[in-house]
């Protein structure tokens, strides 16, 4: 019998990008996660689809397993020759039980390896602005559960310089009692961290007498992380994340699937929370022999024209299945936009052509200065999309061959989707195109919106827009997905 190995992985705080690359190098390849509350669900797309994800975590009186019962289920799938990542939040082996499990695999016979994480209060320090040692304030740490507030000698703790407590929110009143009577000052500093790393961190700061109260008021729940001591101070000079322009704001972005990480990213990187909520799937042309027909035939053309990435994409996919290659084109290179040159790029060629305004019109103004009576041009785009480029340009003289090289269909699941994420309003949406307005109106009406501000990257999405009852906040200067940032930037 093959067996195979399991891997206890410490997720990190929060934010998915906190794993390290040995777990992520393990989750990209794992045939099965077994997953706790805190992980996040980022992580668990890293595995390859046919992996399977089970929930096993913990919350407080809702546990889905007991911890029996997850040791017994990691050392059976070993035993069925899976390779199986344990992902818990933060680090394995402080306070997450890390240590049981191992025991329990080392019991069995079963491989193990314990790949650490970046732990909670590190996170939490970093994205806070409070570093937990510093050298004019403390040189020690003392990390403390706050579970059973009876089990812990407080008397012995009450003067840790730097103290953190985990799983604490609950019994934080009676912590800061048993401290206070230990001799620790009722004025020290102190703080309450809810979702640290995460766009929705949620802060309150105190000291220790009043932080129970402040927590009550601010109607804090778990899971939050506790920090008492003087580097709590250094907060107002540190906070660097908090401070980021979009933190906090809750941005829906309604690109599709293989398109929503450059948005996403750019956002996030502000501090927002980019929520994806794909309104339109990509598909193969539902008949490709024209543009087959039009690959076969590519050396006839003297204008190729892409007017998106995806396009790119899509017409490269066939080429590869065809027995041509870039060795038959002669054609110059014309494209929309930056995006739709940089996928060109990518592929090794040079683009000949490019208008100033990334939309149709720009293009078609990009040829005022060449010849184009009698000359072939290829045109391999979206089903539906405007008839501006082409239509201008055989008015000039040329011929020009439009091929459907893919298809924009809603997302089976976007109806279901988009009640999920507006079931707590998001502050922002965002379209990138006119079929992203249109597939969003159908998936979850325009009344959705009301109270949302909504960022549109252009006049022909804006005016799709306004024709579908939207009220567009803002619009990008310029037609590109940092424009489109820079457009929220300016309106927050």
């Amino acid at each position: 019998m093959t067996v195979a190995k399991v891997y206890l992985i410490g997720a990190g705080p929060g934010d998915p990008e906190l794993i390290t690359v040995k777990g992520r190098r393990i989750l990209e390849r794992a045939d099965a996660i077994l997953y706790d509350h805190l992980a996040p669900d980022a992580l668990l797309a890293l595995a390859p689809a046919p992996a399977e994800r089970l929930y096993v975590g913990k919350k407080k009186s809702a546990h889905a397993f007991s911890q029996e019962e997850i040791c017994g289920m990691l050392i059976d799938r070993a035993r069925r020759g899976l390779t199986v990542a344990r992902l818990k939040g933060g680090d394995p082996f402080l306070f997450g039980r890390g240590g049981e499990e191992a025991e329990a695999l080392a019991a069995a016979g079963i491989p193990f390896e314990v790949v650490p994480g970046v732990t909670t209060p590190l996170g939490l320090a970093a994205y806070c602005g409070v570093p937990l040692t510093h050298r004019e304030h403390t040189s020690a740490v003392t990390f403390v559960t706050g579970h059973a507030v009876n089990a812990i000698d407080w008397n012995k703790l009450g003067q840790a310089e730097t103290l953190v407590i985990f799983m604490g929110l609950t019994t934080f009143s009676e912590i800061a009692r048993a401290l206070i009577a230990s001799g620790r000052a009722a004025d020290t500093p102190a703080m309450a961290v809810r979702w640290a790393t995460r766009p929705d961190q949620e802060t309150v700061t105190g000291t220790l007498a009043t932080l129970p109260e402040l927590i009550a008021a601010r109607g804090m729940k778990p899971p939050a992380t506790i920090v008492v001591g003087e580097v709590v101070r250094l907060r107002e000079k540190l906070n660097w994340y908090e401070s980021l322009p979009l933190f906090g704001q809750r941005i829906v972005v309604t690109r599709a699937r293989e398109q929503a990480d450059a948005l996403a990213a750019r956002l996030e990187a502000l501090g927002a929370h980019a929520i994806e909520l794909p309104t339109i799937e990509i598909r193969p042309a539902a008949d490709p022999a024209p543009l087959d027909h039009a690959i076969a035939n590519l050396a006839s053309y003297d204008w190729l024209i892409f007017t998106s990435a995806t396009g790119v994409r899509c017409f490269v996919e066939r080429l590869d299945r065809s027995v041509f290659d870039w060795r038959s084109l002669r054609a110059r290179i014309c494209a929309i936009g930056p995006a739709t040159r940089a996928a060109i790029e990518a592929l090794h060629l040079k683009v000949d052509l490019m208008g100033t305004e990334y939309v149709a019109e720009g293009l078609v103004a990009a040829f005022a200065d060449y010849h184009l009576t009698a000359k072939r041009i290829l045109l391999p785009r979206a089903a539906v999309a405007r008839d501006v480029v082409p239509v201008e340009l055989a008015r000039r003289g040329a011929q020009v061959d439009v091929v459907e090289a893919y298809r924009t269909v809603m997302p089976d699941d976007a109806p279901a989707r988009a009640a999920e994420v507006f079931a707590h309003k998001p502050h922002w949406i965002t379209f990138t195109s006119s079929s992203t307005v249109q597939n969003f109106v159908a998936a979850a009406g325009a009344g959705a919106l009301e109270g949302v501000k909504v960022a549109s990257i252009g006049p022909v999405t804006s005016k799709t827009a306004r024709d579908s009852g939207i009220e567009v906040t803002v619009e990008a200067a310029k037609f590109t997905v940092d424009g489109l940032v820079e457009a929220i930037l300016r309106t927050r």
